[in-house]
């Protein structure tokens, strides 16, 4: 025997005890003064093993040639081999590099996911310091409080939040135990994120089509 949460219905009056996302789609037009059609990005792959100047450097040339934001993968955080802060600096050089020489508005997805709250707020905060638009934070491995307060502080200051959904799988992807994923969306729009992982009806992230044109 099995049990799986399928869907939920929330009341109104809770949901509007709830801040939510810190800003949505039009706020995010605005910032980056692109309009009329869809946001091009991509993450940076060997998404471990680069040394922080050669992220940036990667992070750069994604920039330059063309695309609106680039982002780090849920499991870059703070290895040996680039320490988060390392890695935050040369990502800044290469956005404001690359929006000298394209005179566009660009962005690269900070993760500011940590071990404990406190030391994610430093690193968005220091985010904040550098002027860069956005930050990430894989929400389920980190926590809805600490995502609900990592949404607080972006609100507050003027960052945009992307949401990754690392360990989603563990509990949406068997069909007759665990969660839908439209309850974790659910549980998330509450907490706070601009926007999350949807995945693809074909590829690496493949999801089911009707569950994937769902959250699109």
């Amino acid at each position: 025997r099995a049990l799986r949460l399928e869907d939920l219905r929330i009341p109104t009056a809770y949901i509007k005890t709830f801040q939510g996302p810190p800003h949505g789609i039009q706020v995010e037009r605005d910032k980056l003064n692109k309009y009329g059609r869809p946001l091009l990005g991509c993450t940076i792959k060997p998404k471990l093993g680069l040394s922080a100047k050669n992220y940036g450097r990667a992070v750069y040339e994604c920039l330059r040639g063309g695309l609106d934001f680039t982002k780090d993968d849920e499991n870059v955080n703070s290895q040996p081999f680039m320490r988060w802060r390392d890695r935050f600096l040369f990502c800044a050089e290469a956005i404001y590099k690359a929006q000298a020489e394209t005179g566009e508005i660009k962005g690269h997805y900070l993760n500011a996911t940590a071990g404990t709250c406190e030391e994610m707020m430093k690193r968005a905060i220091f985010a904040r310091e550098l002027g860069v638009p956005i930050v990430m934070h894989d929400y389920l491995t980190g926590g809805f409080t600490a995502n609900t307060s990592l949404a607080h502080y972006c609100r507050d200051n003027g960052l945009l939040l992307h949401i990754h959904r690392a360990m989603h799988a563990v509990i949406d992807r068997q069909k007759n135990h665990g969660m839908h994923f439209r309850v974790l969306a659910k549980a998330l729009r509450l907490s706070g994120g601009d926007h999350i992982h949807a995945g693809t009806v074909v590829g690496k992230l493949e999801g089911e089509r009707e569950i994937t044109l769902g959250f699109v």
